[in-house]
């Protein structure tokens, strides 16, 4: 794993927890605030899983 997959998988779990939090209290806004940190960390696991790929299919030559 290498640190944007890392980074992602940490800003995704944190987003679930903000959107749960925010529909606890009530709060629209920290729910949506929720949902775009799990997307931005869906996306930056995405990043790490291509670098990954690339590495290892450099690996591979």
């Amino acid at each position: 794993m290498n640190k944007d997959q890392v980074k992602g998988s940490v800003k995704e779990a944190a987003g679930k927890i903000q959107e749960k939090t925010g529909k606890l209290v009530g709060s629209n806004s920290q729910q949506a605030k929720g949902m775009e940190k799990q997307i931005s960390g869906k996306v930056q696991k995405g990043v790490g899983d291509v670098k990954e790929s690339i590495k290892d299919a450099q690996k591979g030559r």
